[in-house]
């Protein structure tokens, strides 16, 4: 413990820690307030906010208050001990004083001393032992003596339970951090006494973000005398600087973040390891190679990278800062990272076992985490506190009265009448401390209408399907029919991350989807509240429901298959881009029609394949094929030649196939002007040899109707 005793170090440390400290003005005095307690005094403050923002330099704020007051303090760090509640209970007793509270879990006891009444426990980097949290709020907190004060700090925000359970209604005070007012800023600036003419640029720089204002004003004091790092230097005080980050500048923070990297393959993995949410060693062996065992040790080791279940990650301004100077300085490079993190992660979604789906797909999405949408953000909770479960009978009351709650009897009764019909298209998503269900999705499917028009939405999704594109032999329809989350039902937040995310793992990993919708609430302009991340189209009309509007959004991935849609959200992504409104009304879309696919039946295919055999010796025919802006072959390296010639060799191949090899090839590609011509060279009756002709061509179709349907692998 550093007291405030100026004939030691640490009391200088501290003092000078105290000249930095500025705003937080609000969250003090709460934090007073809850001190000098009182009827109404707040007895637990729960501090969130992204890394960097400040938490701990307000907590270490707090502990100096509360000693100056003569109260006990107890820190504890989620970084340093084990996320159990026999880990947590051990660090609260290593504390000064320990309440009786803190002892084995049981009935409720007296204090010890009246002196543990008065204690103020400490809880920092809270985010690293979340799964305490029901523990916490429900059998911890309440055992603690009355007077006791307890601020929990994270990244998150505190569970919905909290505000559910009226009995914290007025022992619970929830603050969010934010960056730095102006003012504050500024009156960190001056207390560093950084010149007055880099004010302005320094605050512009920052945006208030605490630890970026102090690296980049520790950077600034260091490089003020150098004009090299400014774009241009004032001639007269009161100036205005044009000062930015320049590319020196940039380094000395890089530098004074990450520290001097051993070799080129260190940087890449570094490079990585802040472009991936988290980095496995797997995740590295799919870039580097070989290389990746050493580089997975090097990066565990780094004091800036923690680590998950899930695997390492950076500190978030580390992450940032390491990611803009790759994009400003190899963007090339950048990109070709960014592909390759996209192609490995998505062939790891189409691997994933059931389970695993939602991991997989969060990972895949967050390399989008920084696109800016029209319609909203993601909480971005990969990890989740949440478990993805198949539907089971049990289920079945609970899912229904959560759809009531939502939604209203109407929906719950067409819950029932799906439950009925598709039980495994639900899935229920449990909080992993409580075991309660708190929301719950369905995903549908249909190879034909269902047969009754009970169901307005899926009733509107067919007849969408129909007029815009029918189902061919093979395909089926997906609908995302319900998305119920009662607790926060309209908003952006983890369940509702993660029944989306669910929707798309279905989506990547089905075979012969023709057409997929989703079904929400309709905002008040009637457009779906559709996450960014989906960016399907919104339909015109709304279906209504019990009195209340539902909007459909749908995509027909025969048009634009997944890997395209997951390219043109790259390209978005790397120049920048924001997603496109639709043309009905404002929601996030994905591309135009100039990036759509055609999508012919079985018989306008066969005839399309016909017709390019006779033309493979045209180049100028072969170009106005319809073929040729079919999944078969847009997007391709191939051209419509290659992919037919192909098809041709690969007859050799099947049983039987060489006579059919012959036909096709003398006729299409040994230049016999007619096919009466074409058989007198193979030296076969004409008979035979229009049925051999016939016969593969057949075969032909067949082989590109197969790879039409499923699509080729990303290149």
């Amino acid at each position: 413990m550093i007291n405030g005793d100026g004939s030691l170090l640490g009391g200088r440390l501290a003092a000078a820690r105290d000249r930095a400290f500025t705003g937080r003005a609000a969250e003090l005095e709460l934090f007073r307030t809850a001190l000098a307690g009182g009827p109404h005094a707040p007895a637990v403050l729960f501090l969130h906010g992204p890394g960097g923002i400040g938490k701990s330099m307000l907590l270490s704020r707090y502990a100096k208050e509360a000693r100056d007051a003569g109260r006990t303090v107890i820190e504890v760090d989620g970084r340093t001990m084990s996320a159990t509640p026999d880990g947590f209970e051990e660090a609260v007793r290593q504390g000064p004083a320990v309440p009786e509270a803190a002892g084995t879990p049981g009935a409720p006891r007296e204090p010890r001393t009246a002196a543990c009444a008065g204690a103020v426990l400490l809880v920092d980097t809270f985010e690293r032992c979340r799964r305490l949290e029901g523990w916490l709020r429900d059998r911890f907190l309440p055992r603690l003596p009355l007077g006791s004060l307890v601020v929990i700090a994270g990244r998150e925000a505190p569970d919905p339970a909290w505000s559910a359970d009226p009995g914290w209604a007025d022992l619970l005070r929830v603050v969010a951090l934010d960056n730095l007012r102006g003012e504050d800023s500024l009156a960190y600036l001056r207390a560093r006494d950084v010149p007055a003419h880099l004010h302005d640029a320094l605050l512009g720089f920052t945006g208030g973000h605490p630890l970026a204002l102090s690296l980049a004003t520790a950077v600034t004091l260091d490089n003020e005398a150098a004009p090299a790092d400014w774009s241009a230097e004032p001639r007269h005080p009161g100036a205005a600087s044009t000062w930015s980050p320049s590319r020196n500048v940039i380094e000395t923070l890089l530098a004074r973040l990450v520290g001097e990297v051993p070799t080129p393959l260190h940087r890449r993995a570094l490079e990585i390891c802040a472009h991936a949410y988290c980095t496995s060693e797997e995740l590295l062996r799919a870039l580097l190679g070989e290389d990746a065992g050493p580089m997975f040790a090097w990066l565990r080791g780094l004091p800036f990278v923690d680590s998950t279940g899930l695997g390492l990650f950076p500190h978030d301004v580390v992450r940032e800062s390491l990611q803009t100077d790759l994009r400003w300085r190899d963007p090339e490079g950048y990109a070709e990272m960014h592909r390759q993190l996209r192609d490995h992660l998505f062939d790891k979604v189409k691997a994933a076992p059931d389970h695993a789906i939602l991991r997989s797909v969060g990972m895949l999405l967050s390399l989008y985490r920084a696109e800016r949408h029209p319609s909203g953000t993601h909480t971005w909770c990969v990890a989740g506190m949440l478990r993805d479960c198949p539907y089971q009978t049990d289920d079945h009351g609970q899912v229904l009265q959560m759809t009531k709650e939502a939604e209203g009897p109407e929906s719950a009764e067409l819950a029932r009448y799906w439950l009925e019909r598709q039980p495994g298209a639900f899935r229920v998503y449990r909080s992993v401390d409580t075991g309660e269900t708190v929301a719950f999705s369905a995903w549908l499917r249909f190879t034909q209408p269902p047969g009754e028009d009970v169901d307005p939405a899926v009733t509107a999704a067919w007849a969408h399907a129909r007029k815009a594109g029918p189902l061919r032999a093979g395909e089926f329809l997906s609908v995302a029919r319900f998305q119920v989350c009662p607790a926060d039902h309209r908003h952006t937040s983890p369940p509702v991350d993660h029944m989306h995310w669910r929707n798309l793992g279905e989506i990547f990993r089905a075979d012969r989807l023709a057409w997929s919708f989703s079904v929400t609430r309709a905002a008040p302009d009637h457009q779906a509240e559709q996450p960014g991340l989906f960016a399907l189209e919104p339909l015109e009309d709304t279906v209504d429901i019990g009195g209340h509007a539902y909007a459909l959004c749908a995509h027909d991935w025969r048009v634009q298959p997944v890997t395209s849609w997951l390219e043109t959200r790259t390209r978005l992504a790397l120049s920048g881009g924001r997603w496109p409104q639709s043309a009905t009304g404002g929601g996030a879309t994905g591309p135009g029609p100039s990036d759509g696919l055609l999508v012919l039946e079985r018989s306008a295919f066969d005839t399309a394949v016909r017709d390019a055999l006779r033309a493979l010796r045209d180049s100028r025919v072969l170009g106005a094929s319809p073929l040729v802006r079919t999944r078969l072959v847009a997007g391709r390296r191939e051209g419509l030649r290659e992919v037919l010639t192909g098809a041709i060799e690969a007859l050799r191949e099947e049983r039987g196939g060489e006579k059919y090899h012959r036909a096709v090839t003398t006729t299409y590609l040994g230049g016999a002007p007619t096919q009466e011509k074409a058989a007198e060279r193979l030296g076969l009756p004409f008979s035979t040899y229009r049925r051999h002709l016939s016969g593969g061509v057949e075969r032909i179709c067949e082989a590109l109707w197969e790879r039409e349907l499923h699509g080729f692998a990303p290149r």
